[in-house]
């Protein structure tokens, strides 16, 4: 049986909002397609402040045309800082998750990149202009046909795409001085360390189907030496690769990792369990509701999104209604640009083709207040598969401290 190895191009970051109406102005867009000033507006206010630094990177986001490779009823909301439906289950990559991981692979002008998981095109435009030339490989036909359609249109002469197993590489065409995987396995097929030069690198999330960590590796005397980078959450692989994990998700029994946060971050400060981390300090204190320890937003410029998020299983026809519960703590919060930027504790439903179904929450707070728990029953939407619980100030001011984080499958009696 041929292995098969959907990479599901993107991460499920649905919260942060960069605002703003969208440029690249052409002829026949609507009229509030402002493209090119939300272009720059996400640069400025999302992807700078989180760490992308490498002006060859962020002229490589700036110039590349986002909303082309979005379905049209969604190219309003294509340079907002989320990953969207593309469909087959996919979607985009963020604008963020795509320049972190374009930085980590430190491209030159010389360099041959191979890309797993085509998806939508757009990680591969953003490379093109970086290096000469990228290979892209995408198993979902419809997908895989799209892209190579949009890339050619646009005029990507050095990207280079096939409809196929992205684990087995592209021998004919090795070795990759870089490669880029945006599926989740848990651990680098063979064939890729082969294709991989010596001395190159490879950026990957492994991992588990909801914890995974994104790794930069480098190829050494044929073996890959690994940094763990950060946190992060693919959407998944199906068929075969995704049923063989060693580890599979529960959807009938939902709960969240490291939701007392008394697990010690490592150097890189990334709180473990979880990922998207902004705005975010790890503390210790004797009088925290759970432990020892807890977590703390603090933002100055309202609007700046601060947060934390952590995906799990949830099978809406199993489980009908969940306890989403949190100890707060508030310091002087104020609404950011508007009234419902406040920090809270929010849910969000997914079906099986990683459509949103609805958003709830607990809060939303405002003021100064000492530790107090906070909870609500919520009802799970019979369509949900997947859910994304997460905290912060969501472009509120002041400071807003989180522990005890909690979901909870709520039984009938």
């Amino acid at each position: 049986m041929i292995r098969r190895t959907f990479c599901l191009v993107s991460l499920l970051l649905l919260v942060v909002l960069v605002g703003g109406k969208t440029a690249f102005c052409q002829a026949g867009l609507p009229p509030f397609a402002n493209y090119e000033r939300a272009c720059e507006r996400l640069i400025q206010e999302v992807l700078i402040p989180g760490g992308v630094t490498d002006a060859r990177v962020i002229e490589a986001i700036r110039r590349t045309p986002r909303h082309e490779f979005v379905p049209p009823n969604l190219r309003s909301e294509a340079y907002y800082d989320r990953a969207l439906p593309i469909g087959a289950s996919q979607t985009i990559s963020s604008p963020y998750i795509v320049s972190i991981m374009t930085q980590q692979l430190e491209t030159q002008p010389e360099h041959k990149v191979l890309e797993i998981g085509t998806g939508s095109g757009f990680q591969a435009a953003v490379l093109s202009p970086l290096v000469q030339e990228v290979y892209s490989i995408e198993i979902v036909p419809e997908l895989g046909h799209k892209a190579k359609q949009v890339l050619d249109s646009l005029g990507y002469e050095n990207v280079f795409t096939k409809v196929g197993d992205g684990f087995l590489g592209w021998p004919e065409h090795a070795p990759f001085d870089r490669i880029i995987v945006t599926c989740s396995p848990e651990d680098v097929p063979q064939p890729l360390i082969d294709q991989l030069a010596e001395g190159g690198l490879m950026v990957v999330p492994v991992g588990e189907r909801y914890q995974q960590t994104l790794y930069l590796m480098r190829k050494k005397e044929g073996k890959l030496e690994r940094e763990a980078l950060r946190p992060t959450l693919f959407v998944p692989m199906t068929g075969t690769a995704e049923e063989k994990r060693l580890v599979q998700a529960d959807p009938a029994n939902p709960r969240l990792v490291n939701g007392d946060f008394e697990e010690t971050p490592p150097d890189n400060g990334y709180m473990p369990g979880w990922y998207y981390q902004r705005g975010l300090s790890w503390e210790t204190s004797g009088d925290s509701p759970s432990g020892q320890h807890y977590v703390q937003f603090e933002n100055e410029n309202q609007g700046r999104p601060t947060n934390l998020l952590q995906g799990l299983a949830l099978d809406g026809r199993r489980v009908k209604r969940v306890r989403l519960s949190a100890s707060v703590r508030l310091t002087d919060v104020k609404p950011g640009l508007d009234g419902s930027e406040l920090p809270a504790v929010t849910i969000r439903f997914f079906d099986d083709q990683r459509g949103l179904l609805g958003t709830q929450w607990v809060g939303f707070f405002r003021g100064t207040k000492n530790w107090k728990s906070e909870s609500r029953v919520i009802r799970v939407p019979v369509g949900a598969r997947e859910a994304i619980v997460s905290i912060g100030l969501f472009g509120a001011t002041g400071k807003a401290a989180f522990d005890d984080v909690q979901l909870q499958a709520v039984r009938p009696k």
